[in-house]
């Protein structure tokens, strides 16, 4: 009998006990963000009051636009390989720009360049890997992705001199084909020297430190602090001076600006009117005395003067090229190829591709393509900024078609997960959590899981 009234005990004690249970699992699970977001398992997200003067960013739409300027930054990247250094200027028999391409070669055959051609492609057309097909790497993106790697590896918004030498020499071959050039090469080879950047940048060590080198590694930065150029600036600072001192490092800087000022742009906008508006406050970041600000000024004035690209793009070579105006040298000191990997000329023609390009992403990279020197940097630049602010789609939409998602780092690089084969989405999702660290660490907001988007406080615009 008394056995009888304990197993009832127990069967009834059990019961309740499955039901509180049950009760405690399911109040749980209502109280927790129910969320599709995808979540860095390495940060540690905390609780965020917003306020009502936020800026609310989607993650979601957030990663369709790094897919988006991974894509585009490719497409232009891999056009403008075409024609790079196909016409690098110099003085003509008459004084003006000698042989330089122009609108109608665009589709016609691809002239030889410095070492001969190209071998990509016998006409001046787009360069593009449709869907299945893998997209390689290139020095206007395999940079950039190792130190998306590096801030993500070692969990931090800032990258010190030695992470960043110690990425460098990881993942960059020793030996040539490295796909490395002038100021970068001489950063590296003072690397494998033990010494730390930002020395690698500095001219006392570096006699190349006004050339291209950090416009198409640091633009990236930019994407890192969404409309807060001067937390994009901090953190891209000792990777542009790596390479880069003054003119060079302050054009660097431009682009930073621009790429973190494309979330804080007015929507309401049109492309074009977005994209001038971006380029005039980068503009303001630039010393008035420099060589620098000065060719941005000229350029802008010759597009607003209602000249032809072309002729603007003539204009800029005999001022800086043939006559060296405003200080800038260049064409003499580097008697090897007029100057053509210098900062300031591929600068100048990456603003007349913008500029006459007005926010159309086939005519910027078309453009950039043509105008002349390092062709491959401008269009890349310029092909990344546009394709993030458009997004997956909206690059998608602007060619017409579908392109490969899958890209190869060890076309140029080395030591990267699954023999170096990546996929923009991938990419993407990095970069989504390098922002979260940056949201809650340095720009004082927060991630709300639940909805999937960033909260940003609203602050003056600074540089």
């Amino acid at each position: 009998m008394a056995f009888t009234i304990i197993k009832n005990f127990i069967k009834i004690f059990s019961k309740k006990i499955t039901i509180v249970i049950m009760f405690i699992c399911f109040f749980m699970f209502c109280s927790k963000p129910v969320s599709n977001s995808v979540v860095d398992p390495n940060l540690t997200y905390k609780k965020y009051i917003p306020q009502k003067t936020d800026r609310i960013i989607s993650r979601t739409e957030y990663a369709d636009k790094l897919h988006g300027f991974w894509l585009a930054e490719c497409i232009a990247n891999w056009t403008g390989l075409i024609t790079e250094m196909d016409k690098i200027g110099g003085e003509g028999k008459d004084g003006k720009a000698p042989g330089f391409y122009t609108r109608e070669n665009w589709g016609k055959p691809d002239e030889p360049n410095l070492w001969g051609g190209s071998g990509l492609s016998e006409n001046i057309d787009f360069l593009v890997e449709d869907e299945g097909d893998v997209w390689g790497a290139d020095d206007d993106t395999d940079i950039e992705y190792i130190y998306q790697h590096l801030l993500y590896q070692n969990q931090t918004s800032f990258l010190s001199g030695k992470q960043i030498r110690d990425g460098w020499l990881k993942h960059i071959k020793l030996e040539e084909e490295n796909y490395l050039w002038v100021s970068n090469q001489k950063a590296f080879d003072l690397m494998q020297e033990g010494m730390i950047p930002p020395a690698t940048g500095n001219p006392e060590n570096n006699p190349f430190y006004e050339m291209i080198d950090a416009q198409l590694t640091t633009e990236i930065f930019g994407l890192f602090a969404p409309t807060r150029p001067d937390i994009a600036l901090k953190m891209a600072d000792l990777p542009i001076r790596t390479t880069a001192y003054e003119n060079a490092a302050w054009i660097a800087e431009f682009y930073v600006i621009m790429y973190s000022l494309a979330s804080y742009v007015d929507e309401n906008l049109t492309m074009k009117e977005k994209l001038f508006w971006m380029a005039d406050k980068a503009r303001e970041n630039l010393p008035n005395e420099s060589y620098s600000a000065k060719m941005y000024d000229f350029v802008k004035g010759q597009y607003n003067s209602g000249v032809k690209w072309e002729e603007a793009r003539d204009a800029l070579h005999e001022k800086y090229q043939v006559n060296q105006d405003d200080g800038y040298y260049w064409s003499t000191k580097d008697e090897s190829c007029n100057g053509c990997f210098a900062a300031g000329i591929n600068f100048g023609s990456s603003i007349v591709s913008l500029l006459y390009g007005e926010g159309d992403l086939k005519e910027t990279i078309k453009i950039g393509a043509l105008a002349g020197w390092d062709s491959d940097n401008p269009t890349a630049t310029w092909g990344g900024l546009i394709g993030f602010m458009l997004g997956k789609k909206g690059v998608e939409k602007a060619f017409g078609q579908k392109f490969a998602d899958k890209f190869n780092i060890h076309r140029t690089r080395i030591g990267f997960p699954n023999n170096g084969i990546d996929n923009f989405d991938n990419m993407a999702k990095i970069g989504v959590f390098i922002v979260d660290r940056v949201v809650q660490e340095h720009l004082g907001g927060g991630i709300d899981l639940k909805n999937n988007v960033w909260y940003i406080p609203e602050h003056d615009l600074k540089f």
